[in-house]
């Protein structure tokens, strides 16, 4: 069973079971940003990874089990760190105001 949010990104294709998913969707003022980068940084902060925002404002990583920070950057907002948890198996959604 996936923890997908209805109306997040589709995960056609993808084996959830296999995986440790985290994806989400960045906005600004309630509305979709497209012109954000996230980073994902492991448990010591160190970076791992950065994909930009599509054009709807989402993202997706594969990570491996266990904490992350995902650190947002967009133009005219202050960088933003939320934790996340990670597990094969399951899909880690989380929404990000800037």
């Amino acid at each position: 069973m996936c923890g997908a949010t209805e109306g997040g990104l589709a995960l056609d294709g993808i084996d959830v079971d296999k995986e440790a998913v985290v994806q989400g969707q960045v906005l600004r003022d309630g509305e979709p940003l497209g012109s954000a980068y996230v980073r994902l940084l492991d448990a010591t902060g160190e970076f791992t990874a950065e994909v930009p925002t599509s054009a709807t404002g989402h993202f997706r990583f594969f990570a491996g089990d266990g904490q992350w920070t995902l650190r947002t950057l967009a133009p005219k907002a202050e960088p933003v760190d939320r934790k996340v948890v990670a597990a094969v198996g399951s899909v880690a959604e989380v929404r990000i105001e800037v």
